[in-house]
């Protein structure tokens, strides 16, 4: 194994491990929420359904930029 190889392998390591520690701390920063308080949630919040399509922009190409 060559330098090159060496130094990718490592750099490749430490971007798993940095994802990995994101996705961690993401995941004891969201709160927990009951089943009672996401029912609430649901009731407060309105559905997709009821949304009008004509009000959203579709921005999958800004996002692909």
């Amino acid at each position: 194994m060559n330098d090159e190889q060496l130094a990718s392998l490592i750099k490749k390591s430490i971007r798993e491990v940095i994802q990995e520690e994101r996705l961690s701390i993401m995941e004891i920063l969201i709160p927990y929420v009951s089943k009672k308080e996401m029912d609430e949630i649901l009731q407060k919040q309105p559905t997709p359904k009821i949304f009008n399509e004509s009000e959203f922009v579709d921005m999958t190409d800004w996002v692909k930029k």
